[in-house]
């Protein structure tokens, strides 16, 4: 319910930097400028191994690059890339249930985006004027991921080994391992020097699957896992210490929450260079 709050608020705030957009245009001379710029950072995801904690599990370095199109003071559209990856074990749970579930993941995530950014307060890169400014946004984006889980040392691929029977004859068909992301968050934008600027910014992704972490539905059938994907694959599939009372099998038990897609979050700091016209420009000319 928090997620799709924030959500329905990005889509509206989206809708309404569409609709201001070209009155603010009108009758405005555009002191336009663009920028180059190198990312850093980290990612977390919220799924079915890591519910709700914010910068809950381990954490990795990321970097990226970016251009930005500065329309006004206001104003600006901003394409990345960037590669993050996230990681989260049910080790680190509070509740028996998933402690006793034993499954953890990582997953290194590749994005595409354009996004929309609307500042707060008149802002420009090497403007002294108007040297700072928080700033909202919201675009859309294309991902590519790949969840590993790591036994006996190694780490293996786990889209291709249909863990929860995926590709076998009583499963789904495997699932995507390419979406479409939509970015929004807040950040903030600040000038260093004449040319440079710095940019921290924190962004949630909605998508469309919950298999950021190959966890999503009930646990296969052991024999049919075994038998069509692999002992692999049904090792991975089910790394529980311990059976339910009474049952010798997990067979059609939940393995995860079909009904919440996942999650994931980029936090960046971002250097960027000022392009094109110097900064000596007379600003309000």
């Amino acid at each position: 319910m928090h997620g799709m709050r924030l959500l329905q608020t990005a889509v509206v705030s989206c809708v309404m930097l569409l609709i201001t957009l070209p009155a603010n245009a009108q009758g405005k001379k555009f002191d336009q400028s663009r920028e180059f710029g190198l990312v850093g950072g980290t990612a977390y995801y919220l799924g079915d191994i890591n519910p709700y904690q914010h910068f809950g599990g381990t954490l990795h370095p990321g970097f990226g690059a970016m251009y930005r199109e500065n329309l006004d003071k206001r104003w600006s559209v901003k394409a990345q890339v960037f590669y993050g990856m996230v990681e989260a074990s049910d080790a680190d749970a509070d509740d028996a249930w998933r402690q006793n579930r034993n499954l953890s993941f990582r997953n290194e995530i590749i994005e595409g985006s354009v996004t929309v950014e609307l500042n707060y307060l008149d802002y420009q890169i090497g403007n002294k004027k108007n040297p700072i400014s928080p700033y909202l946004f919201a675009g859309i984006g294309f991902y590519s991921h790949k969840p590993q889980a790591q036994y006996r040392g190694r780490w293996y691929e786990l889209q291709p080994l249909g863990t929860e029977g995926q590709g076998t004859t009583e499963g789904e068909e495997p699932y995507s391992l390419n979406g479409i992301c939509l970015p929004f968050g807040a950040g903030l934008k600040a000038n260093l020097f004449s040319i440079v600027a710095v940019s921290l910014e924190w962004g949630m992704r909605k998508i469309y699957t919950d298999y950021l972490d190959d966890v999503s539905t009930t646990y296969a059938n052991p024999a049919v896992l075994a038998e069509e994907n692999g002992e692999l694959s049904l090792i991975l599939g089910n790394r529980s210490e311990s059976f339910p009372e009474g049952l010798d099998s997990y067979a059609g038990l939940q393995r995860g929450d079909p009904g919440r897609n996942d999650w994931y979050v980029f936090t960046t700091l971002t250097i960027s260079i000022r392009l094109g016209k110097p900064p000596t420009t007379c600003w309000n000319q």
